[in-house]
């Protein structure tokens, strides 16, 4: 019996905030519920046909009676609220901690540890937006050849550098010594190397990013997956996120449509295994820049799509629709919010219309996936398969 699982992480699409939110900065936060509320309705049948209103009252996205599948949320039980915490709990991961971030910069003191590493001075050091900040200091850099360091309200720390000026390897290798010296308290989620083009006033980022990951701290489900004899494949950020552990194969991406495609083609051709997506433009494009219609119309775009992806589903395929974290662009700021998430399961032989309530924390994905493809279990996890399973 060939299995598959096929889970697609919508990047910041919360559904609420979390008792904690507070703690946070995030009270009032409902990525969906605000965008729906301000906009006036979110036309979205295809979500709506699974269940999504039933889980909460979202404007313009009613309630089903008859669900074609599966809904419910999850809660968070890692500390933080970013890409890395969200996605590794779904693994099996817990953090006590959350990643640190740097709001007003890294610290002097290691900015001149990581200048001297180079043999560069850097531009920078402040919390931006990647757009922005190239336009803003990307002649002086030009001029100067120092680059450009930055952050955002993401545990990231970013180096942006003309190609024409610092080569790619170059740019790669003072990211790797980044990742090196970011250790104890300026241990980061993720260095990400940003290279761009252009003159000035017309910079413009390549596709050549790379993100150097912090590795997961003990086995993830992926490696479970693939010491299976299954493939594991990744699609957008999931094999930078993950640094790589378990993943069979991979297809980065430049948009939540060319992530659906990339996605399709998996579904094509994996006979078995895990297939995991991250569609960013929620977060990336329209979450941190506030952009309430931009945010709607993303998610009207994806809702479009699924009929295709319901056309690909096999028999034995899992299909699970959820995110990593919330990004309430009505909210004050441009950070993450901590919120619930929503869960969505549809499958040929799966029951439909079960309420799977809300769930303890993100890593009952994990569980579910393990059990599902009859691998190791991820015992930080419940599995909500036997609610599914057609008896």
């Amino acid at each position: 019996m060939a299995r598959r699982i096929i889970i697609i992480v919508l990047d910041s699409v919360g559904i609420g905030e979390m008792p904690d939110a507070e703690a946070y900065g995030d009270r009032g936060s409902n990525t969906l519920g605000n965008i729906a509320r301000l906009r006036g309705g979110l036309h979205l049948p295809q979500l709506a046909k699974l269940g999504l209103g039933n889980i909460d009252s979202l404007t313009g996205v009613p309630e089903n009676a008859n669900p074609e599948g599966s809904f419910g949320k999850m809660a968070e039980r890692s500390a933080g609220k970013d890409t890395t915490t969200g996605h590794w709990e779904m693994a099996g991961v817990i953090l006590e901690r959350a990643f640190p971030t740097f709001p007003h910069g890294f610290p002097t003191e290691f900015i001149e540890r990581y200048e001297s590493a180079i043999g560069r001075r850097v531009l920078g050091n402040v919390a931006a937006s990647g757009t922005e900040i190239i336009q803003r200091l990307g002649e002086e850099h030009v001029r100067t050849g120092k680059p450009i360091v930055y952050t955002s309200a993401d545990s990231v720390f970013q180096v942006a550098a003309h190609e024409g000026v610092i080569p790619l390897a170059e740019l790669m290798r003072i990211c790797q010594l980044a990742r090196v010296m970011l250790k104890g308290e300026l241990q980061v989620g993720r260095v990400i190397a940003r290279p761009f083009l252009g003159v000035d006033g017309q910079f413009y980022r390549t596709p050549n990013r790379h993100d150097f990951a912090l590795e997961p701290p003990h086995k993830i489900l992926m490696e479970y997956v693939q010491e299976r004899g299954l493939e594991v494949c990744g699609v957008g950020k999931i094999y930078d996120i993950y640094a790589g552990k378990g993943i069979t194969d991979f297809a980065t991406t430049k948009g939540n449509m060319e992530g659906v495609q990339k996605t399709l083609e998996y579904m094509a051709k994996v006979k078995s295994g895990l297939i995991m997506t991250n569609l960013v433009d929620f977060d990336m494009l329209y979450g941190h820049r506030n952009d309430v219609e931009g945010y709607a119309r993303a998610l009207e775009a994806f809702d479009q799509r699924l009929p295709e992806i319901y056309a690909a589903l096999r028999s034995e395929d899992m299909l699970i629709i959820t995110a990593d974290h919330g990004c309430d662009p009505t909210q004050p700021g441009t950070d993450h919010t901590r919120e619930y998430v929503p869960l969505l399961v549809r499958g040929p032989n799966l029951k439909k219309g079960i309420n799977l309530g809300v769930r303890a924390t993100f890593a009952d994905i994990g569980a579910t996936v393990a059990e599902y493809l009859e691998t190791e279990m991820i015992s930080k996890g419940t599995s909500f398969y036997p609610l599914t399973k057609r008896h």
